[in-house]
């Protein structure tokens, strides 16, 4: 089997997690070089992993060796670190958020739309989640009628909220950064775009996230062009975990997604009773998730094969994000204007 050779620019915890899977665990992929702006923090990767090391994303996309590149940098850096790698004519993976920003968005959509010839995917992983995959194909194959209503919760633990308190205030807020999953899923469970949502939450543990406009639990409620509903909660101090749950409700039957989000069958039981164990992070929820998006990466830059989600599903998301947070900001109903 022939490897895409690649690189990627940005290894803090997501960034190292898609590095090793891209060395070691995609069968149709080689990892030959590395960069972030930690440069130390590159060297360390680069060296563990096999991969040459570069000290910018400009000598890395120069390597001529170089076939693809993944972007796992911050989200404001996203769309720069696209121009530079896909004008030095290599496939981009490049995780979610598309960019902080609509317009910088449209300005990502121009720099792919300048590509024909190039592979561009944005890492929206729950698609390629096989619990969700399999949900998909039971929804195309009518096995609950059609779509009624979808129900998303996604929570993070408590556990890692230090990181999460220090990313917020240029994260871009809870809807872009964290809901912004739900809100594709949404898009690509139901077929449809949202054409009214109004979005509430608020500061209930960490009042800090009111001096950045945003909530550190906050939840939405959508009715699509289709006439289907769909509901979302994102929270950021769950006690026992990360948690994300979906459901989605048919006229012919109900589909339910990690009602229990627990990492193995394992039952604990002790004098507080009996209990199984939550993931305590995304990474260990989602693994199987970013090597499947990878995989299906690399065999669409093997077979020239247009890649989704793409650059666009990145675009519509963030504007509903916008919208989401424009109607928590003024606490309304709004009907939902793409840009």
């Amino acid at each position: 089997m022939k490897k895409i050779k690649m690189g990627i620019i940005g290894v803090g915890r997501l960034g190292y997690e898609h590095a090793c899977n891209i060395a070691n665990r995609v069968p149709a992929s080689e990892l030959i070089a590395v960069t972030d702006k930690d440069n130390e923090k590159a060297k360390r990767v680069a060296d563990e992993l096999g991969a040459k090391f570069y000290a910018t994303p400009e000598e890395l996309c120069a390597d001529p060796e170089v076939q693809a590149v993944a972007i796992v940098t911050n989200t404001d850096s996203h769309v720069d670190m696209i121009e530079i790698a896909m004008n030095a004519g290599k496939h981009v993976f490049c995780e979610k958020p598309l960019a902080e920003t609509v317009e910088k968005c449209k300005r990502g959509e121009k720099i792919v739309e300048a590509h024909p010839e190039l592979i561009f995917q944005l890492g929206f992983h729950r698609r390629f989640d096989y619990s969700y995959a399999v949900a998909k194909e039971k929804l195309d194959r009518g096995d609950i009628g059609d779509v009624v209503l979808v129900r998303c919760y996604s929570q993070d633990p408590i556990a890692i909220i230090e990181g999460t308190l220090e990313y917020a205030p240029r994260s871009g807020g809870q809807f872009i950064d964290m809901s912004i999953h739900d809100i594709d899923l949404i898009r690509w469970i139901t077929g449809s775009e949202p054409k009214k949502l109004w979005a509430i939450g608020g500061c209930y543990e960490f009042k800090q996230y009111k001096d950045w406009d945003d909530g550190d639990n906050v939840s939405c409620l959508i009715q699509n062009e289709n006439e289907t509903m769909a509901f979302f909660y994102a929270g950021r101090a769950a006690a026992h975990g990360s948690a994300v749950e979906t459901e989605i409700v048919g006229t012919r039957g109900t589909l339910r997604i990690s009602a229990v989000p627990t990492d193995s069958l394992l039952e604990v039981m002790s004098e507080h009773g009996v209990c199984r164990e939550c993931y305590q992070d995304f990474v260990t929820r989602w693994h199987d998730a970013y090597v499947k998006e990878m995989e299906y990466f690399c065999d669409c830059v093997s077979t020239g094969t247009k890649a989704h989600p793409d650059v666009y599903d990145g675009t519509k998301a963030t504007n509903i994000a916008f919208i989401c947070k424009e109607s928590f900001l003024e606490n309304k109903l709004v009907d939902v204007v793409y840009k």
